[in-house]
């Protein structure tokens, strides 16, 4: 039994077996129950294990990549490695696409590779639900919670994302914006974009005031689509004075966008970033922004998932700190300093 013979069978080409296979989400929920069915009937397993068979190492970690253009996830995986190494085991990258069913992928790797753990960087909790039954080795998410999924061998150390982004919106309350726009979020929302937005609502609730959903802009995770969402978002709404950008890639895209409009930052447009990465040190204006802790949970990380895969403990599900970093892209609104 072969992918083209899956195919054959549930009455469809081999690319889109092959995106089922491999979690992607641009095929058609009818199909993909199709295709899966099929697999289940004929108890199809993909058969890469030839090509791998003397690579496999018991020894090795699979450390899961969700997006490739997420510059925070760039540097847990630098400091992931280097831990990992440290601990005499060799991490395997795997960059999946940010919509892509990871938990699904993991389970195909578990399969095939044999992993002696997974470490994902980023994943949807739907995703775990749907797909981490076939799942085999200790397990640990970062930069998502997986509590109260109730997995026996996923552990999860995040940050807190709605508190974090109440303190963001709050800082640009607090020096006078009223008109906010927000970047960020995917569509459908993301579990980490759900949190951000609520925090991002509940900081303007607390002055009175209401989230416009005409100045969100649902983007991926990327500096290509932060400067389209920037410039959409000031297109339809040229009233806004602050931007909040879900991650620091989407605030620096958010900044060329604005150039390219013959807006200055900040004195015409405050824009305020989220992870703390390294490039925003550099960015002009120096970014403001939330800055995540990724020295600790890339080493708290690390720690936890060794200890699983020795049989030590339970798993755990922490939350990690975070700071607000003052930088040059945040100013009063104009017409306040006009009247200042």
């Amino acid at each position: 039994m072969t992918i083209k013979d899956i195919a054959r069978l549930a009455g469809c080409g081999v690319a889109t077996v092959s995106r089922v296979l491999n979690g992607g989400r641009d095929v058609s929920e009818e199909t993909r129950k199709r295709v899966l069915a099929v697999v289940a009937e004929q108890d199809f397993h993909p058969n890469n294990n030839a090509r791998h068979l003397k690579q496999r190492q018991d020894t090795g970690v699979a450390v899961l990549v969700q997006g490739s253009q997420n510059l925070l996830f760039a540097d847990l995986v630098e400091r992931a490695q280097a831990l990992l190494r440290e601990r005499g085991r060799q991490a395997e990258l795997y960059y999946l696409d940010e919509a892509a069913d990871g938990a699904a992928f993991a389970a195909q790797l578990c399969r095939e590779r044999k992993p002696a753990g997974i470490l994902f960087l980023g994943g949807a909790a739907w995703d775990f639900q749907r797909s981490f039954a076939g799942v085999t080795v200790p397990c640990v998410l970062l930069t998502g919670s997986a509590r109260g999924l109730g997995f026996a061998h996923l552990s999860s150390l995040t940050t807190d994302d709605e508190e974090a982004a109440f303190q963001a919106v709050s800082y640009l309350l607090d020096r006078g914006h009223r008109e906010i726009g927000v970047l960020g979020g995917g569509q459908p929302l993301s579990q980490i974009g759900r949190q951000r937005l609520r925090g991002c609502r509940r900081a303007l609730e607390a002055r009175g005031l209401s989230l416009d959903e005409g100045r969100t802009e649902p983007c991926r995770y990327d500096m290509a689509d932060g400067y389209a969402a920037a410039r959409r978002l000031m297109e339809r709404c040229p009233e806004v004075t602050a931007v909040f950008a879900m991650s620091d890639v989407l605030a620096i895209g958010a900044i060329r966008a604005l150039g390219d409009l013959n807006l200055r930052v900040p004195e015409d447009v405050s824009v305020m970033g989220y992870d703390g990465v390294f490039l925003a040190r550099y960015s002009v204006p120096r970014l403001t922004t939330v800055c995540q802790d990724t020295d600790l949970m890339a080493r708290r990380g690390v720690e936890l998932l060794l200890a699983q895969i020795r049989e030590e403990g339970e798993p755990v599900h922490e939350t990690a700190p975070f700071r607000l970093l003052e930088g040059a892209s945040v100013a009063r609104p104009r017409e306040e300093k006009k009247g200042v």
